[in-house]
């Protein structure tokens, strides 16, 4: 039995920047993503608008190592899904 994240899957990414996250965020090993010290920068990559449309310039795809493209992700933390920031896509 899981938590609840949000109420349905068009209030976590309707409205401006999604919904607020309730609940805690596990990587697929288990561990906490919002307090454990694996996860430094607590973003969630997604390469999208606040309204959750494609951010094409800022998707990510096609990124290198040696380059230095950036994508929109969220801090976690400010418990908006989709009101990110864009993001070197070199951070881990």
């Amino acid at each position: 039995q899981g938590q609840l994240l949000a109420k349905s899957w068009s209030s976590l990414f309707g409205g401006q920047s999604g919904a607020a996250l309730q609940g805690p965020i596990y990587s697929f090993n288990g561990r906490s993503v919002l307090a454990d010290p694996l996860w430094p920068h607590r973003l969630a990559w997604h390469g999208s608008t606040p309204r959750g449309g494609h951010a094409r310039r800022w998707d990510c795809q096609g990124w290198r190592s040696s380059g230095t493209a950036e994508g929109m992700a969220t801090a976690l933390g400010e418990g908006q899904l989709l009101a990110g920031h864009r993001h070197n896509c070199s951070t881990p």
